[in-house]
């Protein structure tokens, strides 16, 4: 099992917790009260700064309500968080772009995390041809 450290900024919001069993994600809230007006862009504060176990990352990403209850998508569709992203004031923040006139209270669920390892290091080989099968471009289910 890993341990990551956790720093709280605001006193209000709920303690994350990881429900065995459930999901391997765990919900992030949003530690402010935000009005945003229909396109409006801000950095929503989630209230903590992690300091990751060796060799992960975090992937941050939007619940599958957030849209529906809240009218934002994240700007940058995914966030990843590296392990160097660790400091006493490195706030987790969740890039917010509102399609619709939106509140967003202190608690609210609006993205969630999983930490996944690091990519292991890579080399890459260039090649003339990568294999006999061929489906027969993008968009195609393939002959093979």
């Amino acid at each position: 099992m890993e341990t990551i450290k956790i720093k709280y900024f605001n006193d209000e919001i709920k303690k994350l917790e990881y429900i065995d069993g459930k999901s391997d994600w765990i919900d992030l809230r949003a530690a402010e009260e935000v009005e945003l007006k229909a396109g409006e862009f801000k950095l929503i504060s989630l209230g903590v700064a992690m300091k990751l176990p060796n060799g992960y990352e975090a992937h941050v990403c939007p619940r599958s309500s957030t849209f529906k209850n809240f009218g934002i998508i994240q700007a940058n569709s995914m966030g990843i968080i590296d392990g160097s992203y660790c400091g006493d004031e490195d706030v987790w923040k969740f890039p917010a772009i509102a399609l619709r006139d939106t509140k967003i209270s202190i608690n609210d669920r609006i993205c969630q995390f999983r930490i996944m390892k690091n990519q292991p290091r890579i080399e890459f080989e260039t090649v003339t041809k990568l294999s006999d099968v061929s489906r027969g471009g993008f968009g195609s289910t393939g002959t093979n």
